[in-house]
């Protein structure tokens, strides 16, 4: 019985120190996270014109071939039910 009591008594010490730990870990992450955005706010990044012409309807329209591969592709894979909705390049 005295061994029994024994292993008791470490796992309680050892779940309560690994407990410490992750909580210790866990606010250490909290503030670091605080002090990096204080220290460096995130950046905000214009659009460059390549990707806003991409955004135009002319340009991201999808030319008949690739369509008809896209809809029989769709159709053998969901057996005749589904069906695409809209395409766009991205």
């Amino acid at each position: 019985m005295e061994n029994i009591g024994l292993g008791f008594e470490l796992m309680i010490v050892g779940m309560c120190t690994v407990f410490v730990i992750l909580i210790i870990v866990i606010w250490g992450g909290k503030l670091l996270i605080r002090i990096v955005n204080k220290i460096a706010p995130e950046e905000v990044v214009a659009p460059k014109k390549a990707q806003a012409a991409a955004a135009t309807p002319a340009a991201a329209a999808i030319d008949a071939t690739t369509m008809a591969i896209l809809q029989e592709a769709v159709k053998k894979l969901t057996a005749g039910k589904g069906h695409i909705a809209s395409v766009k390049k991205v």
